[in-house]
C-alpha cells in the first residue's frame, strides 16, 4: 500500500521492527574486533566469539576448526534469524523480504552454472551456495545448455522468473555470457526492487531508495572496469547497467563510452559522495581498493537505516551489516590460519 502508514505499521511489523533492533545490539564492536586480531589461533577465535552473541554456535563442532567451518556455521546463524523474520512476517514485509533474498538466488544459479562450465561435480558446488539463496530445483540448474533452456526447463516456476526476460536467448553459456547474465539479473533485480520500495511510500522509501540507488551505481562502476580489456562492446556495456540510480541517465552515458579508469574516475567527480570514494582508492600496499571503500560507504547506509523507525529497511540494513560482519570474522580467521598477520586489521569495522 503506497504510504504505508506509520499509524498502523506496528499492528503487524511492530515486534519484528522491535526485534531485529535488538539482534543489531549484538552486532561486534570495535573493541570485539581488537581482540579478535590479537588471538593466536583459531580455537582463540571461537573463544572470543563465544563472549558475544554469537555464543556456543560453534560448540558441536570437535574435530580441528577450519575457516570454512566457521563460515558454513557464520551463515548457518544469520539462515536461522532470516527465517524467523520471514516465518512471522505479514504482507508487505513478506515480499520485502523475499526481495532480499532473490540477490542470493541470481549469485547461486551463477555459482552453478560457472562450475558446470569448468567440470566441477554438482555435489561439490551445492555446499558453497548462499544458504539464504537456495530453492528446490537448484542442483538441475547444471543440465541447461542456454539461457532459454535454463529459464523454461527450471527457472520459470521460481521467483527468479521475473527478472529472466532480458536474458532469453538460445547463445550456448560460455563464462563471458554467463557473467553477462548475472549482470542482467541484478539490473532487473535492483530495479524491480527499488520500485517496490517507492510504492511502500513513507520511510521505508525514504531509507531504502538510496541505498538500492547506490547499488545500482555501484554496480555500474564496477561492470565498467571489469570491462575493459574484455571483448564486451560499449552498447552491450551499457545494457547492464541498473538505471534506478543517481548515475541515471548522464552518468551511465559517460561510463559506456569511458576508455580507462581515469575516464571512470572523471564520472565519478560530478557526484560528490562517489569523488570522495575514488579519491580514497588506490592498488598500493596500505591504500584501500575501491571495493573496500564501496564496502565502507554501504556500511555507513545501512547503519543510518536505524536512525528511523516504522520502516522495512531496518531489515535489509541488518541482514547486510551482518554479512559485512561474516566477512570481517573470515578475514581475520583466515589471516590467523594462514599466519599473515601483516593485514590482518584490513577488515572494514561497523559500529
Amino acid at each position: 500500500m503506497a504510504g504505508y502508514s506509520e499509524l498502523y505499521f506496528n499492528v503487524d511489523s511492530g515486534y519484528l521492527e522491535g526485534l531485529v533492533r535488538g539482534f543489531k545490539a549484538g552486532i561486534l564492536k570495535q573493541i570485539d574486533y581488537q581482540n579478535l586480531v590479537q588471538c593466536e589461533t583459531v580455537e582463540d577465535l571461537k573463544l572470543h566469539l563465544q563472549s558475544t552473541d554469537y555464543g556456543n554456535f560453534l560448540a558441536n563442532e570437535t574435530g580441528p576448526l577450519t575457516v570454512t567451518t566457521i563460515d558454513d556455521k557464520l551463515k548457518e546463524k544469520l539462515l536461522t534469524e532470516f527465517r524467523y523474520f520471514r516465518n512471522h512476517s505479514l504482507e508487505p514485509l513478506a515480499t520485502f523480504l523475499n526481495f532480499i533474498t532473490f540477490s542470493y538466488m541470481i549469485d547461486n544459479v551463477i555459482l552453478l552454472i560457472t562450475g558446470t562450465l569448468r567440470q566441477r561435480p554438482i555435489a561439490e558446488l551445492v555446499p558453497k551456495c548462499h544458504p539464504l539463496g537456495s530453492f528446490d530445483q537448484m542442483e538441475a540448474v547444471s543440465i541447461a545448455q542456454t539461457p532459454a533452456e535454463l529459464y523454461n526447463a527450471i527457472l520459470v516456476d521460481t521467483p527468479l522468473a521475473q527478472f529472466f526476460q532480458d536474458c532469453l536467448s538460445e547463445t550456448d553459456m560460455d563464462e563471458m555470457n554467463v557473467e553477462i547474465m548475472r549482470n542482467k539479473l541484478y539490473k532487473s533485480y535492483i530495479e524491480s526492487f527499488h520500485k517496490f520500495c517507492k510504492e511502500q511510500g513513507g520511510a521505508t522509501e525514504e531509507t531504502m531508495c538510496p541505498i538500492l540507488e547506490f547499488e545500482a551505481d555501484r554496480r555500474a562502476f564496477i561492470i565498467t572496469v571489469n570491462s575493459f580489456g574484455t571483448e564486451l562492446k560499449k552498447e552491450d556495456r551499457q545494457m547492464l547497467f541498473p538505471t534506478c540510480g543517481k548515475l541515471y541517465p548522464e552518468g551511465l552515458r559517460r561510463l559506456a563510452n569511458a576508455e580507462d579508469y581515469e575516464h571512470v574516475k572523471a564520472t565519478a567527480d560530478y557526484y560528490a559522495e562517489y569523488k570522495f570514494l575514488f579519491e580514497g582508492s588506490g592498488r598500493g600496499p596500505d591504500e584501500k581498493t575501491l571495493e573496500d571503500k564501496f564496502f565502507e560507504h554501504e556500511v555507513k547506509l545501512n547503519t543510518l537505516a536505524f536512525m528511523n523507525q516504522f520502516h522495512f529497511g531496518v531489515f535489509y540494513a541488518y541482514i547486510k551489516l551482518k554479512e559485512q560482519e561474516c566477512r570481517n570474522i573470515i578475514w581475520i580467521a583466515e589471516c590467523i590460519a594462514q599466519r599473515h598477520r601483516t593485514k590482518i586489521d584490513h577488515y572494514i569495522p561497523i559500529f
